[in-house]
């Protein structure tokens, strides 16, 4: 049996690098040895990239040769020095398991379009659209599914304190994993949070407070052929959601925890998968997702955004909701490949 040459790429240069290397462990675990011959792409906090003997958490320290990816499709694959010489190395997939910037904003997509290797996940543009939540939302609205009212902020733009309906969220308009984001109560919390924002991104959403029940759907598939997990629910006991903010996020939350199947009805459940997949077909994502949401108290669905890469850690809620579904993550990850490999005119 032809084992699939799959590179794995991970790590990064944003402030989600570490949650990344857990993702591409996860991964690695899962990874059937009969179906892949797996080919781990490491890229470090400064941008360098290795081929590496696995994502293990000391992976730089360990036997590794300078690699790149080919952006010449004559030369489709990875290019590795060694010697003083390049080596092309073929590969059949790439598995991108980054998160954050240039990972899952378009940046990688677009050198992996250029290289001609089929691709898991999202294409360019909608990469670049979930990424930015204001993009996000307008596109959204546009499809008639509901947001929270919002405001973005440029770099040297003022906003008005006193026109904002408190409380409100300030947070970097392409950031993820709630790495500078702000609950705002009052106009004179607003100034630090809008610093505190822009040490991530100069764009910065100030989005109003939706109540309601945070929850999550994941999705698997392309165009119409669309398979949505389990939905999850998200109980605070105090502040607000901040996943892998934790020193130790293996051991659980210090303020949420993270149900799979959500305590709601069956009505309710329908409704957010189907909220879910119409915002997926929207901002034209393929490959997988995972769908962030408000439920609130009258049953409407709020979109809150989408991530097109998201955590594959052994917490993580993706596989977690597929895996409450019927979906092993092994299973899951043969279907993204598998999709990937379909081309669907990419």
């Amino acid at each position: 049996m032809h084992r699939l040459k799959t590179g794995v790429i991970f790590g990064g240069c944003s402030e989600e690098h570490p949650i990344s290397v857990k993702s591409a462990q996860e991964v690695a675990r899962h990874l059937d040895p009969a179906r892949y011959e797996p080919f781990y792409i490491g890229i470090t906090t400064s941008g360098a990239w290795k081929l590496c003997d696995g994502p293990d958490a000391d992976w730089e320290n360990g036997r590794c040769r300078p690699a790149t990816l080919s952006p010449d499709r004559s030369a489709r694959g990875l290019l590795v020095l060694e010697y003083g010489r390049y080596e092309t190395i073929s590969l059949d997939v790439v598995l991108p398991v980054l998160h954050g910037k240039l990972g899952e904003d378009g940046a990688m997509q677009g050198l992996l379009e250029l290289s001609g290797i089929p691709y898991a996940g999202c294409d360019v543009q909608s990469s670049a659209l979930c990424m930015d939540k204001s993009l996000t939302y307008t596109v959204a609205r546009a499809a008639g599914i509901a947001t929270p009212r919002f405001w973005t902020v440029t770099a040297n733009e003022h906003v008005d304190p006193d026109q904002l309906p408190y409380p409100v969220f300030v947070k970097p308009a392409r950031s993820g994993s709630s790495f500078g984001v702000s609950k705002v109560s009052g106009r004179d919390e607003l100034p630090g949070a809008l610093d505190v924002a822009r040490r991530y991104d100069s764009k910065v959403l100030v989005e109003e407070a939706v109540v309601g029940s945070e929850i999550g759907c994941a999705i698997l598939g392309n165009g119409l052929d669309l398979l949505a997990g389990e939905v999850d629910q998200i109980a605070l006991s105090h502040g607000f959601f901040r996943i892998h903010q934790e020193d130790e996020p293996e051991r659980g939350s210090d303020n949420s925890s993270v149900t799979v199947p959500a305590a709601i009805s069956q009505e309710a459940r329908a409704l957010v998968q189907e909220t879910a997949k119409a915002a997926y077909r929207a901002l034209g994502c393929r490959g997988l997702s995972r769908v962030d949401m408000f439920l609130t108290a009258d049953g409407d669905v709020v979109l809150n955004e989408v991530n097109t890469l998201p955590g594959m850690t052994s917490y993580s809620r993706y596989p977690r909701m597929m895996a409450a579904a019927g979906l092993p993550f092994a299973e899951v990850i043969d279907r993204i490949v598998a999709l990937a490999l379909t081309g669907d005119g990419r």
